[in-house]
């Protein structure tokens, strides 16, 4: 534009510079002022005008293709990029919930939060709320990058499906295995109340064997011990199991001194045999007295009613007995306690529990007390056992409580020093008679526990025996 301004120089008149309107031709023209341009003045100013729009036309045209270029580099650009990223974002595992489609951001936005780096062009992951390199999403449980579809979060960490599953998928304390999710989808498990051991619900009905002291199932690969009445015992349970009578006999006088310290001496000695399952099954069977506790018995207190008729004749003149047809008599009645059964191969506190509650049963019919109800009669001797137990657990801690060490100094000089676990097992053959569901054994305990604890023993016997019923 300089040579048309150059023509204008020469001329009178100006132009108007800055002020543009559109004409119907679209191009914009510069607005004019004056007087009327001469025929000479007229050629020369056309010229000028042709020469000034082809160049004006040629300066677009430059901008234009310089325009179309950047907006080819730029698709270029967009079209490499998502050629790097054909493989989808992973999502996660718990949600299955697909991530949205990669966004473009200016440079500097992305930074990765692995490295903490820029992550500029190239390939990159929109996961978590934040951005990754490929390589700097990783694995919480074993630190290797992520390449999968899927993966799985616990606490905003990410994990790869089968390390989450190794990590948080309940195993099975039986067979080892995953435990297998129900047709709804969710993990169906059981789990001992006591122990804690998770097992499959198949393990239940597939003969799975359980200990007949502590009840857990026999894990795969652990051997449990048969005994001859096909019953099963654990290892733990077999360290401190008794076997036979006579390996009984120190438990049985410990358990005598015990009656003795609360004041209930039984005064006849009681024969006490240990016996397999089919013998006391069998005693079971010809005992008239007692409940037994389903679906096994393990203890029985075996007695018999002794009954006497004595009649006293009445005396004539010179003492001769004279008819006594028509005189009353009298009917005495007094119970003996023949034995105390056992089921042998159970551990020294089940044994003793087993033991101190039986032991109350004959108590009571020495003593002279009622046929009593049965949750009443067992319930007092439930409550008999767990104080047992706790004396006994008591005394393993060290504190001072009535109970005689004898069979504990017996049993710890014949096989060494006392597992832990047996404490354990204390506890759970409490938990057994405190969570008790029977109407019998379980509710007849905590009402008696409960009297006991509010009146004491003695009283609660004494009222046991003079009304046949727990005091309220």
């Amino acid at each position: 534009m300089g040579w048309l301004s150059r023509i204008f120089k020469g001329s009178e008149h100006r132009v108007s510079e800055g002020h543009y309107y559109k004409d119907d031709s679209g191009y914009y023209l510069p607005s004019t002022s004056g007087d009327v341009w001469t025929e000479n003045e007229n050629e020369d100013m056309d010229r000028a005008i042709a020469l000034s729009l082809a160049e004006e036309n040629h300066k677009v045209k430059n901008v234009n293709d310089h325009k179309s270029q950047l907006e080819e580099d730029e698709q270029l650009a967009r079209a490499i990029e998502e050629s790097l990223n054909l493989e989808s974002p992973p999502k996660h595992g718990n949600d299955n919930n697909t991530y949205q489609p990669i966004q473009y951001f200016p440079m500097g936005y992305r930074i990765c939060a692995g490295c903490n780096t820029e992550i500029g062009y190239g390939r990159y992951l929109n996961c978590l709320g934040a951005f990754w390199h490929p390589e700097c999403f990783r694995c919480r449980a074993c630190n290797l990058p992520i390449s999968d579809y899927e993966f799985s979060t616990s606490g905003n960490y990410p994990y790869h499906k089968a390390c989450y599953k190794e990590s948080y998928h309940p195993k099975c304390d039986v067979c080892k295995h995953f435990i297998p999710t129900n047709p709804a989808g969710l993990i169906e498990y059981r789990a001992h109340p006591f122990w804690n051991q998770h097992y499959c619900p198949s393990h239940e009905h597939d003969n799975t064997p359980r200990c007949c002291s502590c009840e857990r199932m026999e894990p795969q690969g652990t051997g449990y011990i048969a005994l001859k009445d096909g019953r099963k015992l654990c290892l733990e349970c077999l360290d401190s199991a008794i076997m036979d009578t006579n390996e009984c006999q120190p438990l049985h006088a410990d358990i005598l001194k015990f009656y003795e310290s609360i004041n209930m001496k039984l005064d006849q000695q009681v024969p006490l045999l240990l016996v397999e399952r089919q013998a006391l099954n069998e005693a079971r069977e010809g005992e008239k007295n007692g409940h037994y506790h389903m679906p096994e018995t393990r203890g029985l207190c075996l007695s018999e009613e002794l009954s006497t008729i004595s009649r006293r004749p009445r005396l004539g003149t010179g003492n001769k007995a004279m008819d006594m047809r028509a005189q009353p008599y009298k009917l005495s009645s007094r119970c003996d306690v023949t034995a105390i059964l056992i089921l042998y191969g159970l551990p020294r506190l089940l044994t003793g529990s087993i033991l101190a509650h039986e032991m109350m049963h004959a108590w009571l019919r020495l003593t002279g007390f009622r046929t009593l109800s049965q949750d009443v009669e067992e319930g007092i001797c439930q409550v008999l056992a767990h104080m047992w137990l706790e004396s006994e657990l008591s005394s393993a801690s060290g504190s001072n409580v009535v109970s005689s060490s004898s069979s504990s100094a017996s049993y710890t000089s014949k096989k060494g020093k006392r597992p832990p676990f047996e404490r354990k097992l204390g506890e759970f053959f409490k938990h057994q008679i405190e969570s008790d569901i029977s109407p019998v054994y379980g509710d007849g305990f905590r009402a008696g526990q409960k009297a006991v604890r509010k009146y004491g023993l003695q009283r609660t016997l004494h009222h046991i025996k003079m009304a046949g019923s727990f005091p309220f």
